[in-house]
């Protein structure tokens, strides 16, 4: 099968694409024909080994002292079930699928991938391709879980600094159409249309404005980029608001409930994903290009495999 794997931390130059086994499925494992996966921040991080100071020796550990230990990136994935192992209940072939595959060591830059079937793991909505769904797992969960530390009450006041990113997109809609709270967005001038259209009741262009300079107080403020000095984002707290950091606060390890949460808020039409762009696996490096240079909307999608044409 096809794969694109990196044996050393660099530039987006040192992801190449090879011929690797195709895996066959353990007992309790389902073997996934891959259609797309993302070029997720996380994985261009781990690729160039971009990681906060206070976690290098622990993602040095995690990820490889010398080089890369997981040689296959691919945060996320969607596809179509083609063989399952004697155990599994849950799938059969065919079956349409969408997950994230950070807690299986990554692996959705290939043609096949093999997950258990009790993973983050479920039937691709039927509301969205599956360049959509591959977009959906991660970024919509770690909205969701942040979100949910703010304890936000219908018609609470939210700002979501960050707004056009790809957590900042679902924390949008989410803190909107979910939660029920007056939103308002921080992205650049370019991107304002894009937050007004997921559901923010006012934006901000911060080249041109300082939010905590309007005078304006909020219930919950969430930096869904890890970007803002929280100093400067406190000062449009209230006295009893909630400061929310998307490294912070989104924990460690994704969970099934949250997940079937994100798949029913899609299936509701409360939460879409946006995509800035795809690429061909055979056009990674461009990809990684393009997400390094950090003006990036929504998701950059991945597609596998020459038979996809944005089907349902």
């Amino acid at each position: 099968m096809k794969a694109v794997v990196y044996t050393q931390y660099g530039p987006p130059e040192v992801l190449h694409l090879v011929e690797l086994p195709k895996p066959t499925p353990k007992d309790n494992e389902v073997l996934i024909k891959v259609r797309a996966t993302t070029a997720h921040v996380g994985d261009t991080r781990m690729r160039s080994f971009t990681v906060p100071k206070g976690m290098w020796l622990f993602a040095r550990l995690f990820l490889g002292i010398f080089a890369p230990r997981r040689k296959v990136l691919g945060m996320e994935l969607s596809g179509d079930i083609e063989s399952v192992g004697k155990n599994v209940t849950r799938f059969k072939p065919g079956d349409p699928v969408f997950g994230s595959t950070s807690s299986v060591n990554f692996g959705g830059y290939a043609e096949y991938k093999c997950m258990p079937e009790d993973g983050i793991l479920a039937i691709k909505p039927d509301n969205l391709t599956y360049e959509e769904s591959a977009a959906a797992p991660t970024g919509a969960g770690t909205a969701l879980r942040c979100l949910r530390k703010g304890n936000i009450q219908p018609g609470q006041k939210v700002l979501i600094y960050g707004a056009s990113g790809s957590v900042g997109t679902y924390a949008i809609q989410i803190a909107k159409h979910h939660f029920g709270a007056e939103v308002t967005g921080v992205c650049s001038g370019a991107n304002l249309e894009l937050v007004k259209s997921l559901g923010a009741d006012a934006v901000i262009d911060y080249t041109r404005e300082d939010f905590a300079e309007r005078g304006e107080t909020y219930d919950v403020i969430f930096d869904a980029v890890g970007k803002l000095e929280p100093a400067q984002g406190k000062r449009a707290l209230k006295s009893t608001g909630i400061y929310l950091n998307v490294l912070q606060d989104s924990g460690r390890g994704e969970k099934i409930e949250e997940f079937l949460a994100v798949k029913r808020l899609i299936e509701d039409g409360k939460l879409r994903p946006v995509i800035d762009r795809c690429y061909p696996l055979e056009q990674i490096v461009e990809a990684h290009r393009y997400v390094d240079q950090g003006h990036k909307k929504g998701h950059v999608v991945i597609t596998v495999g020459k038979e996809i044409h944005h089907d349902q």
